[in-house]
């Protein structure tokens, strides 16, 4: 399980993109597509095109870090996301189950009490 702070802000990439791409190609896919801050310190998910393989990129405050994953089987299987959105936000909770290969859609929410953050 992935443990986040709450300040920490995880933004999944609707588009699919080349993960050929490193450090500067995905700090400027943050930028140009997300209007984000790649040095911000929040998570930022893309996914290649038969989302087979994800990486995420973050900065920490001493330089960017890439975490990869490349399934075996299946695909990584995205939640539900609103029309003409670029992005999706996640919570840790999430993406930990996103990258297990647990499909979101399928799942349950238990209701709970969630403080909203700003911004």
């Amino acid at each position: 399980m992935l443990t986040l702070p709450p300040s920490v802000r995880i933004h999944l990439a609707v588009e699919p993109v080349n993960l050929r791409m490193s450090f500067r190609g995905l700090s400027g896919l943050v930028r140009q597509r997300l209007q984000e801050d790649p040095l911000s310190g929040h998570l930022f998910c893309w996914l290649n095109r038969r989302r087979t393989m994800m990486k995420i990129l973050f900065h920490d405050r001493t330089g960017y870090c890439i975490f990869y994953k490349r399934l075996s089987r299946g695909s990584f299987q995205l939640p539900s996301v609103p029309e003409g959105a670029t992005q999706v936000r996640l919570d840790a909770g999430e993406l930990a189950l996103i990258l297990e290969g647990i499909d979101l859609n399928s799942a349950r929410r238990r209701l709970r009490h969630r403080r909203q953050y700003a911004g």
